[in-house]
């Protein structure tokens, strides 16, 4: 194994249920990143200009020819058949437009290009356009990159200790409650996190990404703050002008019907990617950054892995190197697999069964009862 060498990949059969749940080790890894990354072809981490822009036009082209077919060919469908049609564009729709997300994501780890500006001003408009405040969401999912798996410095998706249980959570563990539970999440999730950090790490006092003076940001940053919330104010006003000259009913269903595609999407990505029964999540007596990294996921969506440019199949290799262009990270996945040994974990259970299960087996964590790490945490779902 020399500096760009490829390593020969054994077959891998496919894994049974129980090697799906089988605990990842939590102990120091026996390589190091150093290790990983010159295993991987060096070529992995080159960023092109025009091959990153092909994805950005690949998709919007796409959008264009959905939205078009949308407003020109559903008023002439009988009745009952544009009732269907319309909530089959928001899904496809909000599929694509989720690839938009996933790229304007990749502009927050300067994984675009080699020219900061130009990941920002792409990012910047990208996300605006998808109603996110690019730079505040740029600097705490940075953050969380530096401190996944840490529960007292991670910035989303952070799991509550046992006493940490709310009193209704009981009453929730059931089928009807985790329904509940997760429409709610899938919906108002991500919104409720950008404006209020439920789900997030704890500050202190009130944090909101559209504050720029909350505990979320430093003086430096500010500045940034204001950018984002202007570019969200900018498409909000745009589509408030949409609506009155086309109607709310029209705004809601071109464009909101996919955001909110998008909006769960994303919500569901990450929860999975973070919350599985086989990830530990460490105290600070025991969290390291390796360790960290290595407590995520690779799933299984299907055709969608495309769609959303392998971001959901390929977490594991973007939490270790997050500046690497996303074309990249399918052949570098295959490349560390063999290196990473027990400490990757892939998962390929269908997602609506693998988020059920996550809901009501991943409530809170808490160390094993009698073990000699105490700092390793584990999910666990007896209330």
């Amino acid at each position: 194994m020399g500096a760009g060498g490829r390593m020969a990949v054994p077959p891998t059969s496919k894994k049974s249920k129980a090697d799906n749940l089988k605990r990842v080790p939590h102990s120091k890894p026996p390589f190091t990143l150093g290790q990983i990354k010159k295993a991987i072809p060096p070529h992995c981490f080159q960023r092109s200009v025009l091959h990153s822009f092909s994805y950005v036009v690949y998709d919007f082209i796409i959008a264009s020819l959905l939205y078009y077919v949308a407003t020109n060919y559903f008023q002439h469908l009988p009745q009952p058949l544009s009732y269907l049609a319309w909530p089959i564009y928001g899904f496809v729709q909000g599929c694509v437009l989720t690839g938009v997300w996933v790229i304007a994501h990749e502009c927050g780890h300067h994984a675009f290009s080699d020219y900061q500006w130009l990941d920002d001003t792409v990012g910047l408009i990208l996300h605006s356009f998808l109603l996110v405040p690019y730079f505040s969401w740029k600097y705490s999912h940075g953050r969380h990159h530096s401190n996944t798996g840490s529960l007292e410095r991670d910035e989303v998706f952070v799991p509550k200790q046992k006493s940490g249980i709310q009193w209704y959570s009981k009453y929730l563990n059931n089928p009807p409650g985790r329904l509940l539970t997760l429409t709610i999440t899938l919906t108002l999730g991500w919104p409720l996190y950008l404006a209020f950090n439920v789900s997030g790490r704890p500050y202190d006092r009130f944090a909101s990404h559209y504050d720029p003076y909350g505990p979320i940001y430093s003086d430096r940053q500010r500045l940034q703050i204001f950018m984002s919330d202007a570019g969200v104010l900018a498409v909000s006003y745009g589509l408030y002008r949409l609506a009155m000259a086309k109607g709310i009913a029209w705004v809601l269903c071109t464009y909101g019907g996919p955001l909110l595609v998008v909006n769960g999407f994303l919500v569901l990505i990450t929860y999975l990617q973070h919350t599985h029964p086989s990830l530990p999540h460490y105290d600070s007596s025991e969290w390291d950054w390796l360790r960290g990294a290595l407590a995520t996921v690779d799933r299984d969506y299907g055709i969608l892995n495309k769609v959303f440019h392998n971001i959901t199949d390929t977490h594991v290799a973007h939490h270790l190197f997050s500046t690497m262009p996303h074309y990249h990270a399918m052949e570098a996945t295959k490349v560390i697999k063999p290196i990473l040994g027990d400490y990757y974990q892939f998962d390929g259970t269908p997602v609506y069964k693998a988020v059920w299960r996550e809901a009501k087996e991943c409530i809170y964590v808490e160390p094993d009862e009698g073990g000699q790490t105490k700092g390793v945490f584990w999910y666990n779902n007896k209330l």
